[in-house]
């Protein structure tokens, strides 16, 4: 049999946000039964349970089953991991980039796990500056590594399309443990995710 992807969806939590978003939608002055939008209420509903998927997920767990003894103790990077989140504000997207390094203390880990990560506490209500926080202290209570890093540039739709309306803003947050406390291995990192390997 060929490869499957399909979305399963709680019905219980699907028909009451169903119920909550055609109520929005009235709210604002639309006809919640104009043949655009009659069903958009259940596609916002699949929607929202899928931006919000992290809360039902452990990323520590996750992390445990991709973790392997290895005497490598260099820095590992890995940069322009993208992200999309909900900003917990006012519920709009904001989105860019996370870049990770770490340097191990005798366990490396899956590398295709470090985007997971970011995917799991990415898909919650977030701000930035928790995301950050919330990646690196994972890894760092997970991994217990010589040294991690997180720095996550992002743009927020919250100041692009309402209040201050500033298309060119970027918000940059960065968090760090261990070795990386260190100016030079800190700048080691920052120079790495800065340049172009390609």
């Amino acid at each position: 049999m060929a490869y499957k992807y399909f979305e399963e969806y709680n019905h219980k939590t699907t028909e009451k946000l169903k119920d909550n978003f055609r109520e929005i939608i009235q709210g604002v002055g639309e006809d919640p039964e104009r043949e655009g939008v009659v069903k958009t209420p259940e596609r916002a509903a699949k929607a929202m349970q899928f931006l919000t998927q992290g809360y039902a997920m452990d990323a520590e767990k996750i992390l445990k089953k991709a973790i392997f003894e290895e005497s490598y103790d260099e820095m590992v990077v890995v940069k322009d991991i993208e992200l999309y989140s909900l900003c917990e504000h006012h519920m709009l997207p904001f989105f860019g980039k996370a870049h990770i390094a770490y340097i191990p203390n005798g366990k490396i880990i899956g590398l295709s796990k470090l985007p997971r990560v970011v995917d799991i506490f990415a898909r919650r209500l977030q701000v930035q500056e928790r995301l950050t926080h919330d990646i690196l202290e994972c890894l760092n209570k997970t991994l217990k590594p010589q040294g991690v890093a997180v720095v996550i540039e992002a743009v927020h739709m919250c100041m692009m399309m309402r209040g201050v309306q500033k298309q060119n803003s970027a918000t940059t947050t960065s968090g760090f443990r261990g070795q990386f406390k260190k100016i030079e291995t800190r700048e080691e990192f920052l120079k790495l995710i800065s340049s172009d390997l390609r």
